[in-house]
């Protein structure tokens, strides 16, 4: 099998493709740009549809719109468009509408630079809704994660009708590779599960021992109805504090509950090593190196790269952090996930790695903290 010469961008086009996405909106910015030329040739000789909004509140509105319709729909954006997806983020939230949204993630704030990573949103993503209720986000390293972990953010929209980010930045989006794509492993297609009762429909109606509803496209034969505002199971407004208190603690439920089902990580090193590096996205691949080379210089390190981010893998961080004597977390800003590591691992010894200037953190700075503190 031959290799192709991709980004990362490209590679989260063709695992979209993979996932049965067939419907793409965005509006032109640096550094996710090229995600929405490669849907352009991609999706319509396979019959799909990609269209250029007039902004990114208009883009992430159509997405909905088609997703409302039955299409898989993904839309990609940087930090200036993320702010702007705000709004329409909450209504995927509260009215379970499955979207993909990725976010190739610039130095900010603001529009900060356009041709400079960094991990500035990671918090972002999960807050940036009213209402404050759980999003998953998936964070790959690389252009082979970019398509994997694409196709898995499909599976978990369908899954959990709700909004899934991918948690990219500029160096991995724009950065090329060889990638065998046919030689990945791809996970089977999922598609939401649609009501087979007779009417009426309720459209956030659960069967007894689930807590995703039922999916009906709207426009088919049977009226489905849907409102951005507080609901009941039929889909009517209502102040009625039981059922309310009801569809929030579903929707928070659903995925917290689940999360352990789709925690992706990787794990090098002795599980007993006194050091264990944490970290998500490009800084994994400068963390392997410095884990590596503390090793040879006779330190005992290890390194956790996650890969879901939101909601936090609780269980999993608190087992691979269990014998280790100090953590190291390393991370593309200021100090945004290492807040949720000293959460969930309370009084552990916690030392932090960050910049948020333009670079890249390089093995050599996370290797002599390793090493010498």
């Amino acid at each position: 099998m031959t290799a192709s010469f991709m980004e990362g961008n490209e590679a989260i086009a063709h695992g979209a493709m993979a996932a049965g996405c067939r419907f793409f909106a965005g509006y032109p910015i640096t550094p996710a740009t090229t995600i929405f030329q490669s849907m352009l040739t991609l999706l319509p000789p396979a019959g799909g549809i990609c269209l250029q909004g007039e902004d990114e509140i208009a883009s992430i509105g159509f997405c909905l719109g088609a997703s409302m319709a039955g299409l898989k729909a993904m839309t990609a954006t940087s930090g200036p468009g993320i702010s702007l997806y705000s709004e329409q983020i909450s209504f995927a939230i509260g009215s379970e509408i499955p979207i993909v949204i990725v976010d190739v993630q610039r130095l900010g704030p603001s529009t900060g630079s356009a041709t400079r990573g960094a991990d500035g949103d990671i918090q972002f993503l999960r807050w940036g809704n009213s209402g404050g209720l759980p999003v998953i986000a998936l964070a790959p390293v690389n252009p082979a994660d970019c398509f994997v972990l694409t196709m898995a953010a499909f599976n978990l929209a369908e899954t959990y009708r709700c909004p899934v980010f991918i948690a990219s930045n500029k160096e991995i989006g724009m950065t090329r590779e060889s990638v065998d794509l046919r030689s990945l492993p791809q996970p089977e297609i999922v598609e939401r599960r649609g009501f087979a009762g007779p009417p009426p429909y309720r459209p956030f109606a659960v069967a007894d021992g689930r807590d995703v509803p039922d999916f009906l496209p709207i426009g088919a034969d049977i009226l489905v109805r849907q409102t951005s505002s507080t609901h009941g199971p039929d889909g009517y407004i209502t102040t009625d504090a039981v059922q309310i208190a009801a569809a929030q603690q579903r929707l928070d439920r659903k995925l917290r509950s689940a999360v352990d089902t789709f925690t992706y990580w990787e794990f090098y090193g002795p599980p007993d090593a006194d050091t264990l590096v944490i970290t998500y996205g490009v800084s994994a691949r400068a963390a392997r190196s410095a884990v590596d080379a503390a090793r040879a210089a006779g330190t005992t390190a290890s390194l956790l790269v996650l890969k879901t981010l939101w909601p936090v893998p609780e269980a999993l961080i608190r087992e691979k952090a269990a014998g280790a004597g100090r953590i190291v977390v390393v991370e593309m800003n200021l100090g945004q996930y290492v807040r949720e590591i000293r959460r969930v691992l309370g009084n552990q010894h916690i030392d932090f790695i960050g910049q948020m200037d333009g670079r890249l953190i390089h093995p050599e700075t996370i290797e002599e903290v390793i090493c010498h503190g």
